[in-house]
């Protein structure tokens, strides 16, 4: 299993592989992320944060370059730093923002370019094992693919992008809940409708803890301002999620749980855990449905990656619009769907039969009663 997790980390994005690169690159695609992390900054050219833990929020404005050529669920990623923007994902503009009233403010730049009442944020929480880089250039490719018009906000926390820290990410997670509940009551504050959030994996810990924190505190305010949530193959432990949902209730919005059978990631994390399951690979669907969730089975999808734990990747051009098209409903075939397929796109689309709420291969949605 080692041996597997070692394969799939074979060239990842490390020093340098951020500096700013200004060649030309006709039919290249522009996307500018706001940051807002945990981790300290890092003094090398090109690389901005590393997975030390700062001790204080800090925040930052990149804007990702996708290449022409790109394939969806795909990060074309350079052999060396700092890549071609013809082939590969770099950045253009990189700087960083010093205070939390310059970030709001940049933010609200943003919103403003939108009309009121489609003034939207997507919040995006990496996973484990993932260094500032691969969360940026992630998160710019579920940008990309989705077409999503939102605002992209990404909270990334001091995950050290090594296998073998997974305890250090762990208690990374646990000590930026407190930072993700401040960013996400930063950005209610702003001019933003609504806030769309996707965390993947590792990232869920602490994306429910924050979100249990602000129904604790009871800011109301902030938490209608909370669309979509979309826990993308989340390593949480089962029995922990059901008291953290008791404490939460049931979601004004259902939260979307991805989920595969088939993750070797969570089957270690598992192992890790002393056997308990984990929310994104063992869960009981119907379960998971009556505390309000809607549950989309992607185990018989075949995965990118070998441990088949980023399918989410391959459904961005789903996932950040998925609570709009189910709110549509799905039309029991391809041929009667117009509204549905062009919400959908991609390769997915082929896919939708039956009655509302039901995919085929390869994937599978059960909701509860709503």
């Amino acid at each position: 299993m080692i041996l597997v997790f070692l394969e799939g980390c074979a060239t990842r994005p490390e020093a340098g592989f951020l500096k700013p690169v200004s060649a030309p690159a006709p039919g290249a695609s522009k996307h500018t992320i706001l940051v807002a992390t945990t981790r300290e900054r890092d003094s090398r050219p090109g690389t901005l944060f590393n997975g030390n833990r700062s001790g204080t929020l800090a925040f930052a404005t990149l804007t990702v370059s996708v290449p022409p050529k790109h394939a969806d669920g795909q990060i074309e990623l350079a052999s060396s730093p700092p890549g071609n923007p013809q082939t590969d994902f770099v950045v253009r503009e990189a700087a960083y923002i010093d205070s939390e009233k310059a970030f709001v403010q940049t933010l609200n730049a943003r919103l403003d370019e939108q009309p009121r009442g489609k003034r939207k944020v997507l919040l995006f929480i990496h996973g484990y094992n993932t260094n500032f880089a691969e969360g940026l250039y992630r998160f710019a490719q579920i940008v990309h693919d989705s077409g999503s018009s939102a605002v992209p906000v990404l909270f990334t926390w001091a995950s050290k992008g090594s296998f073998t820290d997974y305890v250090y990410d762990n208690n990374s997670a646990t000590i930026a809940r407190d930072d993700l509940e401040h960013t996400l009551h930063l950005i209610a504050a702003s001019d933003a409708d609504e806030i769309n959030i996707v965390a993947h994996s590792m990232g869920n810990w602490a994306t429910v803890e924050a979100i249990r924190q602000i129904k604790i505190s009871g800011d109301m305010a902030g938490a209608n301002k909370i669309g979509a949530v979309v826990l993308a193959s989340p390593d949480i432990d089962l029995d922990v999620f059901k008291s953290e949902m008791k404490r939460i209730g049931r979601p004004r919005k259902p939260f979307f749980i991805i989920i595969s059978k088939d993750d070797q990631a969570l089957r270690v994390s598992r192992l890790i855990a002393g056997g308990k399951p984990r929310l994104g690979a063992d869960s009981d669907v119907q379960e998971l449905a009556s505390l309000g969730a809607i549950v989309i089975d992607l185990t018989t999808l075949k995965g990118a990656d070998a441990l088949n734990h980023a399918k989410f990747a391959q459904l961005a051009s789903v996932a950040p619009e998925l609570a709009h098209v189910l709110q549509e409903g799905i039309a029991s075939s391809a041929a009667g769907m117009p509204k549905s397929e062009a919400a959908i796109g991609g390769p997915l689309a082929s896919f939708i039969t039956l009655p509302v709420r039901i995919i085929a291969a390869p994937a599978r949605i059960v909701a509860g009663a709503q």
